[in-house]
């Protein structure tokens, strides 16, 4: 009877729990929700000088409920929630305070259903035993009256023509009567529904003896096919009789089956006979050439590329259908660098016979082109890789209200990402992802039918049989999971779920369903959500996405304090979220025109998803690609054209505003590579209201890890944290303490108790955790470690709830202790912070480089006589840097316009060892932890080697929120990353100070199109006053001799290039300061003005 009590909230949050008691704002004020930390049992949160005492209620072995409350109080036991509060009602009961005000519960307004001219074909409300347990006769009978009434209206609005006269009077009959037999049989517990059943049998009386008749031929049939009689599969009885007891549904369900076994084997010996493998087709990409122009002594001559991914070369040629003048095969190409200030460029840099290496350039016709080759090249080297498990794959996601309507014929480009926006080239359209993941909703096909026209159309485009990874259905929301057959035993872990949203939290026509798997060593999960719509029903929404974050049931069961914005290393949320672009109705077509002028960003200003995001309180920490594409609803069918934006209702003219309601967002752990490579929607697919909206990634994956080393010998591994602190937002009066959960660790480890105080500023509590905290992991390989993350959860002692999460990763501690700075986040709020310190103590070992290293990108350095002769091989491939998905860096910056990313951490110095120091392997990784490459190591510079400036692909968008640094083995500067206000300035070194890495650096979101627009400012200023101005070269200044060109680098063989240490800062000036050059290397002067001049960049000198 708890649900009935005005005390009890149900499973409210902890923290909507604590406002509606700071509200009240009275001692004594108290009320009743669901814990959070244990099935079952409740949480009694009780204000007493405007602090909140929490305390469980938990229920016995006799299900008898108990507070835990002080100690020496004798424990009672209450039969029911009511008698519980009545006898806290009086004082000495072992509370802080006696009972004395009770809270109301808040009453949600459902939401209404869509009042369409047809009403929605939704299956029947599921009523279970205990919900009519719960009420009244009175309010039973009037739910049954409802249901009856909805479904004869249902019956109204069809055609039945076909339906014979006998089984109509028969379906009417039971809506009328029989329906509301069957729901009074459930309140008494018969949950068989026998009008139900009477009705289907009455309507399939003679499909009995057709099953009789038709069985038979069926088995022979069977048998005959299944070459080796298995006693499985096939042996069915002789005959089943019409009258044998056996349900109708059961014996559909057998012939089903039976036909579905026949088709298989059929096909099996078809394609057995011809020698076709139907089930593991290998996909064979056809040559693709590329013209290109190549740039040598200001002579610009025209090449042919051409790419044979089978065979794993590249072909140089003088002309499309001239003889090949060299080619190089794919151990032989060491790395693609794209220019970030040409969208065309790309320098290829492979190695000779001589074994050295030679930077080729060339100019594309444009960006896609450029990219398109880089895709293939990519694709090269996996498929030829030595590697015995992928470390990079590629993830399609895609998302498609279907409006209730079957798909058309044609649907391949959605899977080939063409269309609007950021779209794939011509050249990668026989390129196959390795998963594709598909939403759908309001989908009006069957599982089996959609999977098998899925399968179909990426089975035309891509010669590959998918396998089926899951496929989970709520009413009309759906995802399936497809994957590459070579993968298929990789996967492992799969879990599916769903939540309910619609109205009253128990229709499925609005929620989400999800999977989540394994992949070798990478957790993914993937939702499909359909939320409320209407431009107005906003806030609904919101409390939609939170319902899903709470309630959907995926991942590792182990990590039960976080949600799924946790739990994976890689999450995407995508669906028909339907926020709208909030404008009033009278701006209809001026919202048209902008459309049709592609003025997107003024109406994404007003997005609500964007607003909502901005301001906390939806996809906290998630990204999404920059939207570059026209809204996805609501168009007139057929036709994309087009926009319906008014409806006809009863009421009056209803409003749908073209918006963006088709979405894909992503969330992933810190320093993991995930790059957007499209992200758009269809042109040509118009069956719907809706467009479909596709997107694809890149991602970094770990592999299930096989230490080489003896355990026996190898030293022992450790992760040591320390100096813990952490700012939580909350007026709770209790103790804390951190649990540690990582795949890396044997078991959940756990701090002791916190010292707790009070910031009267804002109300909030700060913990210390002096204690140091010692993490064994299971593996002390690097290769491993590098790769895991330790989850952190800030929880209470006297309910065990968590108060916080957040995410470290080890790879941030890799050269030296390193100071973390993480945002904490609770059912998708922000509750606090915690910062650190974290060490990391491997065995010794060497990372390999991984695939997701080989494609960088530089800015184009005016200098590059130099690599041209005999230096070539003294000089490790151009330190560059691969794109990246900047958030999961997420330094929390606390200034300016930048948003919160929820992690961050800073290093203080420490010595350095030199890893690959003249090994072949360093030649061909650079190393900025600016990106999600985490993987490149710092080598040996060069003598004549410059480090380039390091800056975003133009495809995906400015840098404009980015830093980026050089690096030297010998520099005597440091640089200070301080939390929680990070300033990324050059400092003055102390004496003495000992050299230290390179410094991982906050990149925020890097958006994509092919025309770049500059960003506007998104850092604070820095103070003048503690950082000395750096050095900044005016026209004139370019040496001894600024007038004159510079001298080749061969023709000063002798004369190898100096730089002096200094700090640099970007700022101003992106190319170093006339002084720090050489006199004897004149050459012309160099630009003033940054791309950004706008945004703080540093990074150190080299020499």
């Amino acid at each position: 009877m708890q649900s009935y009590q005005p005390w009890y909230h149900g499973n409210i949050t902890r923290s909507k729990a604590e406002d509606l008691l700071s509200k009240a704002a009275r001692d004594g004020s108290f009320l009743i929700r669901d814990s959070e930390s244990v099935q079952g049992a409740y949480a009694l949160c009780v204000l007493y000088q405007n602090c909140v005492y929490t305390y469980r209620i938990l229920p016995n072995e006799d299900k008898k409920l108990s507070v835990q409350a002080s100690e020496g109080v004798p424990i009672r036991f209450f039969t029911i929630l009511s008698q519980l509060v009545e006898a806290y009602y009086s004082p000495n009961m072992g509370l802080v305070t006696h009972l004395q005000y009770s809270i109301q519960r808040e009453e949600e307004v459902d939401e209404e259903p869509e009042s369409n001219n047809i009403p929605p074909q939704l299956p029947p409300r599921n009523f279970t035993g205990n919900e009519v347990k719960d009420s009244d006769s009175k309010s039973s009978e009037q739910a049954c009256r409802s249901l009856s009434d909805t479904y004869l209206m249902r019956l109204q609005h069809m055609d039945l023509s076909t339906i014979p006269e006998e089984h109509q009077m028969a379906i009417q009959e039971y809506f009328r009567t029989s329906v509301c037999l069957d729901a009074e049989q459930v309140q008494n517990g018969n949950p068989n529904l026998p009008g139900l059943k009477k009705l289907t049998m009455s309507i399939c009386k003679t499909l009995n003896s057709e099953i009789s008749h038709i069985l038979p031929a069926l088995e022979a049939l069977h048998k005959a096919l299944d070459q080796q009689l298995s006693p499985g599969i096939g042996q069915y009885p002789k005959h089943i009789s019409a009258d044998s007891g056996q349900s109708v549904t059961f014996r559909l369900e057998q012939l089903t089956k039976l036909l579905y076994s026949i088709e298989d084997k059929a096909k099996g010996s078809v394609f057995e006979s011809v020698g076709y493998d139907g089930s593991h087709r290998k996909s064979l990409i056809p040559i693709v050439t590329f013209e290109v122009k190549q740039e040598s002594l200001g002579i610009s001559t025209k090449m042919v590329l051409k790419v044979d991914v089978e065979s794993g070369k590249l072909y140089f040629k003088k002309s499309k259908d001239g003889p090949e003048d060299k080619y190089y095969v794919h151990n032989k190409i060491l790395q693609l660098v794209k220019s970030q200030k040409m969208h065309s460029k790309l320098v290829i840099v492979v190695e000779t016979e001589k074994e050295k290496i030679s930077r080729k350039e060339f100019v594309f016709d444009d960006t896609k082109k450029r990219e398109g080759f880089c895709q293939l090249l990519q694709q090269m080297k996996n498929k030829h890789s030595e590697k015995p498990e992928p470390d990079m794959i590629t993830v399609f996601v895609g998302t498609w209200n279907m409006g209730n309507a079957n798909p058309p014929h044609n649907i391949q480009s959605w899977f080939q990402c063409k269309g609007q926006g950021k779209t794939r080239d011509d050249t990668a359209d026989h390129i196959p992802h390795d998963f594709y993941v598909i939403g759908t909703q309001e989908d009006p096909l069957g599982e089996r039918e959609w999977a098998d026209t899925v399968k179909g159309v990426l089975r035309h485009i891509t010669n590959i049989s998918f396998k089926q990874v899951a496929i989970h259905t709520l009413w009309n929301i759906r995802i399936m999971v497809l994957v590459k057959p070579e993968h298929e035993n990789r996967i492992s872990h799969v879990f599916s779920d769903s939540v309910k949203t619609g109205i009253a939290n128990t229709l499925g026509n609005k929620g989400a369903v999800g999977v989540s798997f394994m992949f070798n060593g990478t957790s993914f999960g993937f939702v499909n959500s359909h939320l409320t719509s209407g431009s107005e029903k906003k806030l609904r929404r919101n409390q939609n996405y939170t319902n899903i974050l709470r309630f959907l049931n995926l991942g590792d069961k182990k990590l039960n304090p976080f949600d799924i914005t946790n739990r994976f290393t890689h999450l995407f949320w995508l669906g028909d979220l339907n926020y709208r672009v909030e404008y009033p109705p009278a701006e209809a077509e001026n919202i048209v025109t902008k459309i049709k002028q592609q003025q997107y960003q003024e109406l994404l200003g007003r997005d609500q998803l964007n607003t909502e995001r901005k301001d906390g309180k939806v996809f906290l920490h998630f990204d999404e690609e920059e939207i570059t594409f026209a809204p996805t609803y609501r168009f007139e069918r057929d036709t994309r054209e087009k926009y319906a934006y008014t409806k006809a209702k009863a009421t009056g003219t209803k409003y749908n505003l073209p918006s963006w309601c088709d979405r894909v967002l992503r969330k992933s752990y810190p320093l993991v590579h995930v790059v957007c490579q499209a992200y758009g929607c269809t042109n040509d697919i118009m069956t719907s209201d809706h467009s479909p909206v596709f997107a694809s990634f890149e991602v970094g994956v770990a592999s299930q890890f096989v230490s080489k080393q003896d355990p026996n010998s190898a030293p022992q591994g450790g992760i040591q944290i320390m100096n813990c602190r952490a700012t939580l937002r909350t007026k709770s009066k209790t103790k804390f303490f951190i649990e540690y959960h990582s795949s890396c660790l044997e078991k959940t480890v756990k701090t002791s108790e916190g010292e707790n105080t009070e910031d009267s500023t804002d109300g909030s509590i700060n913990v210390s955790f002096g204690n140091q905290i010692e993490l064994t992991p299971i593996i002390s390989d690097p290769e491993y470690l590098l790769d895991q993350h330790i989850l952190i959860s800030v929880k209470s002692t006297d309910c065990d709830e968590s108060y916080g999460e957040g995410c470290v990763a080890l790879r941030a501690a890799e050269f030296c202790q390193t100071e973390f700075h993480v945002t904490l986040t609770h059912h998708g709020e922000n509750t606090g912070t915690l910062t650190g310190n974290i060490q990391l103590h491997t065995s010794e070992g060497k990372p390999t480089e991984k695939l997701y290293d080989f494609i960088k990108v530089e800015r184009d350095d005016p200098v590059t006589s130099k690599y041209k002769g005999g230096d070539l091989n003294k000089s490790s491939v151009t330190q560059a840097h691969d794109i990246s998905n900047p958030s999961y860096m997420g330094v929390s910056f606390r200034s300016g316009n930048v948003i919160d990313k929820g992690w961050s951490y800073s290093m203080p110095p420490k010595n350095l060892p030199i890893a690959g120091q003249g090994s072949k392997d360093s030649k061909k990784s650079g190393f900025d932890v600016n990106t999600h490459s985490p993987t490149t190591k710092p080598g040996p510079i060069g003598e004549n080697e410059k480090v380039s400036e390091m800056f975003d692909n133009p495809l995906y968008g400015s840098m404009g929120k980015s830093h980026a640094w050089g690096k030297d083995q010998d520099l005597p500067q440091k640089d200070h990353l301080t939390p929680p206000d990070p300033m990324f300035v050059p400092s003055k070194p102390a004496d003495g100070e000992p050299d230290r890495p390179p410094v991982p650096t906050p990149r925020n979101r890097s958006f994509t199109c092919s025309e770049t627009k500059p960003q506007p400012p998104t850092s604070s200023v820095t103070h003048p006053s503690a950082h000395k101005k750096p050095v900044v070269p005016s026209r004139s200044e370019g040496g001894a001799a600024p007038n004159r060109p510079r001298l080749p680098a061969k023709s000063r063989p002798g004369v190898p290039e100096v730089h002096v240490p200094k700090s640099r800062d970007y700022r101003d000036n992106s190319e170093l300061p006339s002084k720090l050059r050489p006199p004897a290397r004149p050459g012309p002067s160099q630009p003033l003005k940054d791309t950004h001049p706008e945004v703080p960049k540093m990074g150190r000198s080299v020499k």
